[in-house]
């Protein structure tokens, strides 16, 4: 089955992919691990940028979303959307943002 991946700009730099989606072959139930396994194997160079090595473990600052819902705390084998599944939505790969602007509590200081 044909899996549409949405990749943020720096591992499409690191996977050297032109466009901001990516099309996987994808053998078996459509799961976030499946989906994984098919991206590393196509590119290498990936491993171990969304997941641990060796415990296979989301990366924290990495968030997955299937039809626009937040996938990343759920079972890495739980069936993902038949939207999905269909190539009809991607499988978006986000990259947290930490941090911001500091507040300051002092009246003192324009914010």
């Amino acid at each position: 089955m044909t899996i549409r991946v949405v990749l943020p700009a720096h591992l499409r730099t690191l996977a050297r992919v032109g466009t901001g989606e990516v099309e996987l072959e994808v053998e078996g139930p459509i799961t976030q691990r499946s989906i994984l396994d098919a991206l590393e194997a196509k590119y290498p160079m990936l491993q171990g940028t969304l997941r641990d090595h060796t415990t296979k473990q989301r990366r924290a600052f990495v968030r997955f979303f299937a039809c626009q819902e937040d996938w990343s705390h759920e079972s890495m084998d739980a069936p993902l959307p038949d939207a999905v599944a269909s190539g009809a939505e991607p499988f978006l790969v986000v990259g947290a943002i930490a941090g911001g602007r500091r507040h300051s509590s002092s009246p003192d200081e324009s914010s």
